[in-house]
């Protein structure tokens, strides 16, 4: 017997001499801890167990197509590349206890991109080809796992959190049920001639609340509501006119396989009751705010027309603990972190347009049209509950005279309006980035001066400025100035290669909290001391990737996975690459959430540091790939700008 099987047979005895031990280490780590006991003894017994110095070389490219699938049984591999922008090699990923490698290559049949190292002394568990290709065709927890990675693990982390949220909360709210199954009955519908007599006439008989007018080709071209009836009979219209002259024409519509929270989404920012199901541009249903709260779906619609129609601060203050209550649930039952920040921005905007409508009432009106802007993670639409103010005030003015004029008519409107919204929870911005703050109460043309002066001259100032500014949209007001704001700003920055430069070495000032030896790079000192800052280490390294590209390539949207998702359409991001990056995001933005949530449960005060010792072993896992996926956005920065 040769050395090398020697080694092999000791490894092989040394697995099957403790198979339970091995199965119950196994059973603590994905995908292991969702695989049948029986497939998981058939990996056990197949295995062997083999010593890696700290140093040595497990696997490298040279080595050719890969025979064998390891499990780290203990201590820590790394992936080494030869870096792309300078000489040496860089550490692309970090593998510890309870990981598996190299799936990828494994499944491709071809050798690894990358030199896998023992990162200390290590021992791994390893599976030959054969035995692992078996494996895969039975069991499907290890094999959803080698095809979606990191997607099939947040999977689990879903399913728990909407576990726990049956037991405290009831199964039967659900935010993703689709529409199709909500809509149980034939929607009615009528012809554009019918008289409007008739047509009232059939909803009173079917006990609807709306009536879709539809083509010969059953494709619809308005809706009519009881909300309209009563707008038609206050104007004394005639009851003999054709439905079609007081229909509302071209009528939302959502496919049957969006979700409830689609729908109450849509009618919260369309100020609408119903929403059309079409398919094949067939009407085949209709979805009522009724058919959402009958079913216990949602209160976001109710929720929103109760801030739109109250009638002082005060209400809209004491409206602030529902929308806590609204979040709450919605994070309890899994939703996404994604529809999380669009409900609470949404909720926020109505919240603003509110505020400024009855300090318009009380203060009356300033005779200047104006426009309410909002900056940073309100202009990006990924607000949560933590958050302060970031606004100001846009006007159209002939000259500098003239906005100096309307300027000290607006700034006491502006104040007030700030401290109307800290009254309702929107904490006054420490850094005075606020409407009522002189510098940001500006005329169009000198907002675009403003901006101008940052791209051209890129201090430390202004890039930090430029973070905050250029992620911004209207809330309240006409959106054409800043629409045009916008649209002057792409064509600055993509025209100025040095201001790029900047911002990617801005871009990467954040690093995420990752190391060498050790999963986490913690706080050593001070009250911080063990955590790490999942805001500003885990997710400002992707808002601030994902805006430099953007602004770089005339991305106009200002949302992080929106700008994502257009790289990918432009081809300036591998669509493999960007899926990896939106999963990352969305783990960390959820995380951020969860603690927001048990914080605001214990009436303590939000933050966005967490220590990663009190994470599970899947969180913990989890954690520390979305910070990798962080790192790799910034190594794909530092080749582009040669940084």
């Amino acid at each position: 017997m040769s050395k090398a099987d020697a080694f092999t047979q000791a490894g092989k005895t040394a697995v099957l001499q403790n198979i339970h031990g091995t199965m119950a280490f196994l059973q603590k780590f994905p995908p292991f801890n969702q695989m049948e006991s029986a497939h998981l003894a058939y990996l056990v017994e197949n295995c062997q167990l083999r010593f890696y110095a700290a140093g040595e070389t497990i696997i490298k490219p040279d080595d050719g197509p890969v025979e064998q699938f390891f499990i780290v049984k203990q201590g820590r591999v790394h992936g080494e590349r030869p870096h792309s922008a300078r000489k040496g090699t860089e550490t692309t990923f970090e593998i510890t206890t309870g990981e598996c490698f190299p799936l990828a290559a494994l499944i491709g049949e071809r050798a690894t991109r990358t030199e896998h190292l023992a990162g200390e002394d290590t021992f791994c568990l390893l599976l030959n080809k054969p035995a692992f290709i078996k494996l895969f065709a039975l069991s499907n927890p290890l094999r959803d796992f080698a095809l979606r990675g990191v997607s099939s693990l947040l999977d689990q982390v879903n399913q728990q959190v909407q576990m726990r949220a049956v037991e405290t909360l009831g199964a039967q709210y659900s935010l993703d049920t689709r529409l199709g199954e909500l809509a149980m009955r034939t929607p009615i519908s009528c012809a554009p001639a019918m008289p409007l007599r008739d047509a009232v006439k059939l909803m009173h008989e079917q006990q609807v609340g709306s009536i879709v007018i539809i083509d010969p080709a059953h494709k619809p071209l308005g809706i009519f509501t009881l909300r309209d009836l009563r707008r038609v009979v206050a104007d004394g219209s005639m009851l003999e006119q054709p439905i079609a002259s007081l229909m509302t024409p071209e009528p939302f519509y959502l496919p049957p396989d969006a979700s409830a929270f689609d729908a109450a989404m849509a009618m919260t920012e369309r100020h609408i009751a119903h929403v059309c199901l079409v398919q094949h541009e067939q009407l085949c249903g209709v979805i009522s705010e009724r058919d959402l709260f009958s079913l216990q779906r949602v209160d976001l619609v109710h929720l929103a027309r109760t801030i739109r129609h109250a009638g002082r601060v005060e209400t809209l203050a004491a409206l602030r603990s529902d929308v806590c209550q609204l979040v709450d649930n919605m994070l309890a039952h899994g939703a996404s972190s994604t529809q999380i920040t669009q409900l609470i921005t949404l909720l926020n905007d109505h919240t603003v347009c509110r505020v400024i409508e009855l300090t318009l009432e009380d203060m009356g009106d300033p005779g200047a049209p104006f426009t309410w802007l909002v900056f940073g993670s309100e202009g990006r639409s990924e607000q949560t509950l933590h958050t302060d103010q970031d606004n100001g005030i846009l006007f159209e003015a002939a000259d500098a005279a003239e906005a100096a004029e309307i300027r000290g008519r607006l700034l006491p409107l502006a104040h007030e309006i700030n401290l109307r919204l800290a009254q309702c929870g929107f904490t006054l911005c420490k850094g005075n980035i606020m409407a009522g703050n002189p510098e940001l109460c500006l005329s169009r043309q000198e907002w675009r001066t403003r901006f101008d002066s940052f791209v051209q001259a890129a201090t430390p100032e202004n890039l930090l400025a430029s973070s905050i500014y250029f992620d911004l949209r209207s809330v309240w007001g006409d959106p054409q100035g800043c629409e045009q704001l916008r649209q002057g700003l792409l064509k600055q920055v993509a025209s100025n290669s040095l201001f790029q430069r900047m911002m990617a070495e801005n871009a990467l000032r954040q690093r995420p909290p990752v190391g060498l030896f050790r999963d986490f790079v913690v706080a050593r000192k001070g009250a911080e001391k063990d955590t790490l800052d999942l805001k500003v280490q885990g997710l400002t390294p992707f808002v601030d990737g994902a805006r430099l590209l953007a602004l770089v390539h005339g991305v106009s949207t200002c949302n992080t996975l929106e700008r994502l998702r257009a790289l990918i359409d432009q081809g300036v991001i591998e669509a493999q690459d960007g899926a990896a990056y939106e999963e990352a995001y969305h783990y960390i933005q959820q995380a951020r959430m969860q603690q927001h949530q048990l914080q605001a449960r214990n009436n303590q005060p939000y933050s966005n540091r967490v220590d990663p010792d009190n994470l599970n072993h899947l969180d913990r896992r989890i954690l520390r790939e979305s910070f990798r996926q962080a790192q790799r956005l910034q190594s794909s920065l530092a080749v582009r700008y040669q940084l």
